[in-house]
């Protein structure tokens, strides 16, 4: 032991011990500086270790570094850096001040690994979490971005969901640096998503490997950066594939290596899993509150959204109407061409009708030939007037019926709250008895309830 110097023992720590002045100007680092922080020695002897802090931990590093030179000792101070291939370095310090050199010295124990475990963990939790209290597939691929991001370099994120039965893709999620989100396509135009999905296999391509071809031509006009660092993971469940989760880099510091392609494919498997239950559980949402022939608001949702409508209506003092239509002679379609007609010219009317409206406004099918249009923050009776005679003029036109054209036209009655009732079950009865009254006197008409209503009926 007396035969190996002090020195030589220090070269052999695998924590690195560093001499810096009190500006942190970096007066000795040990070899092993180099593992741990990406710089040999002479790189940086000379230079500031405050420069290489990551950005979020400036302040408190610099306050635990003054609390040193004032003489404090420091045992179990843990703090970020950034390597010099642009990775986080997490570092656990011991410290004290060399008042006879007027020095700090610092070892620094690398925890980057344990670190990675605990994001990990997180990351698996935070996605579980996600999965149950986030509302929509929107939400919960924003919500997974900012947990990836933490294990990664994640700028340049997108999902892109597969559709099996139509052999496309689309990319409901996409955030990119310099490319607008792709149009949804043929899989067999997005090559890379075709492979990772055809071998439900990661794929990691870099400058190294290959140049990443992009899975839709540049839609600007000058030519947009493109990645030199493509990582796609298969979101795989039981069923199949459901897409990819595709990470791109464009510049060194996002320049994926095959343990970000472990990690990724790892969470892969939360992720598939939660938007398999996302999707279902929307799936079963849209059964319970929509009409599964035309895909409008049932009657159940339209009478929620009524009551949102007239709480919203009572406080902002505006006015809000009505439309109920009904087809004049329906039963003689389904009577002369067969219900899978009928069901086929419900399904037209429906488009007709949406056609006619504001995105703002709703329409609904409460049942059989009957719908209805909800028209918010109209505040003159002549609002509503207009819009039937929007739909008049529309169902104006026949319905072509793969071959067969059909004149069906509606009666349509209105109601006006507050003229005709303040609360829902009164508006629909008396815009129901409006219309049929348009009925009554022909049908192809627009009747406005009369005036002096209000009030249940």
């Amino acid at each position: 032991m007396q035969r190996i110097s002090s020195l030589n023992i220090v070269d052999l720590l695998l924590d690195a011990v560093c001499i810096v002045e009190p500006d942190s100007t970096i007066v000795f680092v040990s070899p092993a500086f180099e593992r741990i922080f990406g710089y040999a020695p002479q790189e940086v002897v000379g230079r500031r270790m405050l420069d290489m802090v990551h950005p979020e931990d400036l302040p408190a590093t610099r306050a635990q570094a003054q609390g040193i030179t004032d003489g404090q000792l420091q045992l179990h101070f843990e703090n970020r850096y950034i390597r010099k291939d642009g990775r986080i370095a997490h570092i656990r310090w011991t410290a004290r001040w060399l008042e006879e050199h007027n020095l700090r010295l610092a070892v620094a124990h690398d925890i980057t690994e344990r670190k990675s475990i605990e994001a990990l963990q997180a990351a698996i939790y935070g996605i579980s979490e996600a999965a149950h209290t986030e509302q929509t597939l929107e939400s919960l691929f924003s919500r997974i971005h900012q947990i990836i991001g933490r294990l990664l370099p994640a700028a340049n994120f997108s999902v892109a969901l597969y559709d099996a039965a139509e052999q496309t893709l689309s990319f409901p999620y996409h955030a990119d640096e310099h490319h607008p989100a792709p149009p949804s396509l043929p899989l067999a135009e997005a090559p890379l998503h075709a492979e990772v999905i055809r071998t439900g296999t990661t794929l990691l391509l870099s400058p190294e490997t290959a140049r990443v071809p992009q899975p839709h031509p540049p839609e600007r006009p000058a030519p947009a950066p493109q990645p030199h660092s493509w990582l796609g993971v298969p979101l795989q469940t039981s069923n199949g594939a459901l897409g990819v989760l595709v990470l791109q880099g464009y510049s060194d510091q996002a320049r994926y290596t095959d343990k970000d392609k472990e990690l990724l494919q790892f969470v892969s498997i939360q992720v598939a899993a939660a938007i398999e239950r996302k999707q279902t559980l929307e799936r079963l949402l849209h059964t319970a509150q929509y009409d599964q022939l035309t895909h409008l608001p049932n009657r159940q949702l339209f009478l929620d959204r009524l009551k949102t409508a007239l709480a919203r209506a009572r406080r902002d003092r505006n006015r809000l109407s009505l439309l109920f239509i009904d087809l004049d002679r329906f039963k003689d379609v389904n009577d002369t061409l067969g219900h899978a007609m009928g069901d086929l010219l419900l399904q037209r009317v429906a488009q007709r009708l949406l056609e006619c409206v504001r995105a703002s406004d709703t329409v609904a099918r409460l049942g059989g030939d009957e719908f209805v249009v909800l028209i918010e923050r109209g505040h003159l009776t002549e609002h509503a007037a207009g819009t039937a005679g929007k739909i008049l003029a529309a169902f104006g036109q026949a319905f072509d019926l793969e071959g067969h054209r059909l004149h069906i036209m509606p009666s349509i009655g209105i109601s006006i709250y507050p003229d005709h009732g303040d609360e829902a079950h009164s508006l629909l009865v008396h815009a129901d008895k409006a219309m049929y009254q348009s009925k009554k006197n022909g049908g192809n008409r627009v009747v406005v309830a009369p005036d002096g209503q209000a009030g249940p009926a």
